[in-house]
């Protein structure tokens, strides 16, 4: 009944461990793929206007690039990230 008991938590721990690797892994992934699919909507808006996909990735990333310098700027928002980060990891 002891190995039991002792396989059920390791098995418990290993799905807990494998759940918040995803969370975090998705998290993090999100973080970077925002600003992907911002040059990616920007540059298909451009290719609207007859800009090709080159001339409107060059366009799209100094955009793409304020709006980002524009989110970190914001006050406490970094501050706010980090404490809901070390919140989920405890």
């Amino acid at each position: 009944m002891k190995k039991i008991n002792v396989a059920l938590v390791r098995l418990i721990q290993f799905v807990v461990f494998v759940i918040f690797t995803f969370m975090v892994i998705a998290y993090f992934g999100a973080m970077v793929l925002i600003p992907l699919d911002a040059l990616v909507m920007i540059t298909k808006l451009l290719g609207l206007f007859g800009l090709n996909t080159f001339i409107g990735a060059l366009i799209g990333l100094p955009i793409v690039g304020f709006l980002g310098k524009i989110v970190y700027q914001t006050p406490g928002l970094i501050a706010m990230v980090q404490k809901l980060e070390w919140t989920l990891l405890k």
